[in-house]
């Protein structure tokens, strides 16, 4: 189980004298064509049956696109991407899970939404009144928490269930240069749900609540930064409790597209101006990736060679030009050894590469996301050795979104 938040730093900032505040009217803008993203950052506690289990550190990485727009609604698409915790702090994210989904949202901030999309778990919050809300004034409303269980329970439909929602306008504030709207948010959770076509394990009660703060940019209709506080306890059918607890912080991340034929000529023209060889550079939908084939490492592990740090060095330089746009380190093998060695080797080397621009200081720890392919993804022939030469490569892409 895993706490999907798009959730904030709340930044030290000085509220205005309610009295000084005029009444202010809130809804979402759309504006077609927009994109943007949520980056978040969880840090979570487990318990089973009451007793600590673990600490995890999860990141997410949400691209918006506003497809559709009007005065009163809009379309969105959204892929969601969950890295898993790093082992330690100063680490490198691994890739975890990926969804995508798309929904409409009217100027109040309610969803339609088809039931099979798991994401976003959090729905219908925060939604506004109609009318115009001065600080002090209160309001609810209902929302609901989505949760995916397919690995967890075996239940292969999105688990949906209801929220009450409270919210108290505490006024202006003004944040890196903008006046934002503070609101805290608040509710509890306690459902018994309906389980269908669960095998033997399911959730038969959750309880919990979240507290949040969010800063409202109300000229740009959405979220700027916000944070939260919750705790979900799960009580499973087979008597085992399960209980996650924590904070989560967020920020939205505008960036510029890329203009990826123009970045693929100039990443080439750098590689060739550096001599650097065994490297190709593409550009698709994802961004723009050099891979580096024939990465060398220590027989059978992931130790670079010192030969390919100085490469990296070289590349280092090159990313630098970069620095809005996320990094996708991929990991690739040759077809050797069993498909289990292959994708934990390709997991390891990318991890090794990552590791390596993170203590180059290339990106920051949340910047950089590490995936292992094994061998699934060839781009020659492993019966030659040319071929088997080429397909064990390490990929980095700079990431659109």
């Amino acid at each position: 189980m895993k706490r999907y938040v798009a959730t904030a730093l709340l930044l030290m900032t000085a509220i205005a004298p309610a009295s000084a505040q005029e009444e202010r009217h809130f809804q979402y803008r759309y504006r077609e064509g927009e994109r943007y993203r949520i980056l978040s950052t969880v840090d979570q506690e487990v318990r089973i049956n009451g007793r600590y289990s673990h600490d995890a550190r999860i990141l997410n990485r949400i691209a918006i696109k506003i497809t559709e727009a009007s005065e009163d609604r809009g379309r969105v698409e959204a892929r969601f991407q969950t890295s898993e915790e790093a082992r330690r702090a100063g680490e490198v994210f691994s890739w975890g899970q990926e969804y995508f989904s798309r929904f409409e949202r009217d100027a109040q901030g309610y969803l339609e939404i088809e039931p099979h999309y798991f994401m976003p778990v959090v729905r219908d919050v925060p939604v506004f009144p109609e009318h115009a809300l001065a600080p002090g004034d209160t309001w609810s409303a209902e929302g609901s928490e989505v949760h995916d269980f397919r690995r967890g329970f075996g239940i292969p439909e999105a688990l949906h269930f209801p929220i009450t929602v409270d919210y108290r306008y505490v006024g202006t504030e003004e944040l890196d240069g903008l006046e934002l709207d503070l609101i805290e948010i608040r509710y509890n959770v306690l459902h018994r749900p309906d389980v269908v076509g669960a095998a033997q394990l399911y959730p038969h009660t959750i309880t919990g609540y979240a507290d949040q703060r969010l800063y409202w940019d109300n000229l740009a209709g959405r979220p700027y930064f916000y944070e939260e506080e919750y705790a979900l306890l799960f009580s499973l059918s087979d008597g085992r409790t399960f209980e996650f607890s924590g904070t989560a912080e967020a920020r939205v991340v505008e960036s510029d597209p890329l203009d990826r034929d123009a970045m693929r000529d100039e990443i080439e023209q750098g590689l060739k101006d550096r001599g650097i060889e065994d490297t190709s550079v593409a550009s698709d939908e994802r961004g723009v990736t050099i891979s580096l084939e024939d990465i060398r490492f220590q027989p059978d592990s992931d130790e670079l060679l010192l030969s390919e740090k100085r490469k990296l060095d070289s590349i280092a330089e090159i990313l630098l030009r970069y620095p809005e746009h996320d990094i996708l380190v991929s990991g690739h093998t040759a077809l050797a050894g069993t498909e289990e060695g292959r994708q934990l080797l390709s997991e390891q080397r990318a991890q090794a590469v990552g590791q390596y621009l993170l203590d180059s200081e290339v990106r920051s720890a949340d910047q950089i996301l590490t995936r292992g392919f094994g061998a699934s993804r060839p781009i020659d022939d492993n019966r030659s050795p040319e071929g088997r030469r080429r397909n064990r490569r390490v990929e980095i892409t700079i990431m659109e979104h």
